[in-house]
């Protein structure tokens, strides 16, 4: 069994900058990337950031290019994500996601991933 917990969550004022890791444990296991995706109070789940492991290729929602950073580990299966100018609609539940079987429904998608930590806090305050 594969385990992704994330850690670095808080309570930041607008403008401020967090950073999140994401670290797995359990079974070995070999992913074609990793990402991040984030939920806030009565919205869906969206896509943040991922990195795809072969390539190094990165990808970022419009909301947060040029104040994020996702960075990825494939030895370790690690993955983190630099959050930097965070605002108030940045606040949600921060959840890291692991994509072992390649099913090709891109990697800013939810249903390409396999593996899912529980989640970290951010919260913004204005």
């Amino acid at each position: 069994q594969v385990q992704l917990v994330e850690s670095g969550g808080g309570l930041v004022q607008a403008g401020d900058s967090l950073r999140l890791s994401c670290a797995a444990s359990g079974r070995a296991f070999s992913a074609y990337g990793m990402g991040w995706f984030r939920q806030a109070p009565g919205k869906e789940r969206e896509f943040v950031a991922a990195v795809a492991f072969t390539g190094g290729n990165t990808y970022y929602a419009d909301s947060v290019k040029g104040r994020f950073t996702i960075s990825g580990d494939n030895v370790k299966n690690t993955v983190a994500l630099q959050m930097n100018w965070l605002k108030p609609e940045d606040t949600a539940i921060y959840y890291c996601a692991a994509v072992v079987t390649w099913e090709s429904h891109g990697l800013g998608y939810a249903d390409e991933y396999d593996y899912w930590g529980q989640g970290t806090q951010v919260t913004v305050s204005s």
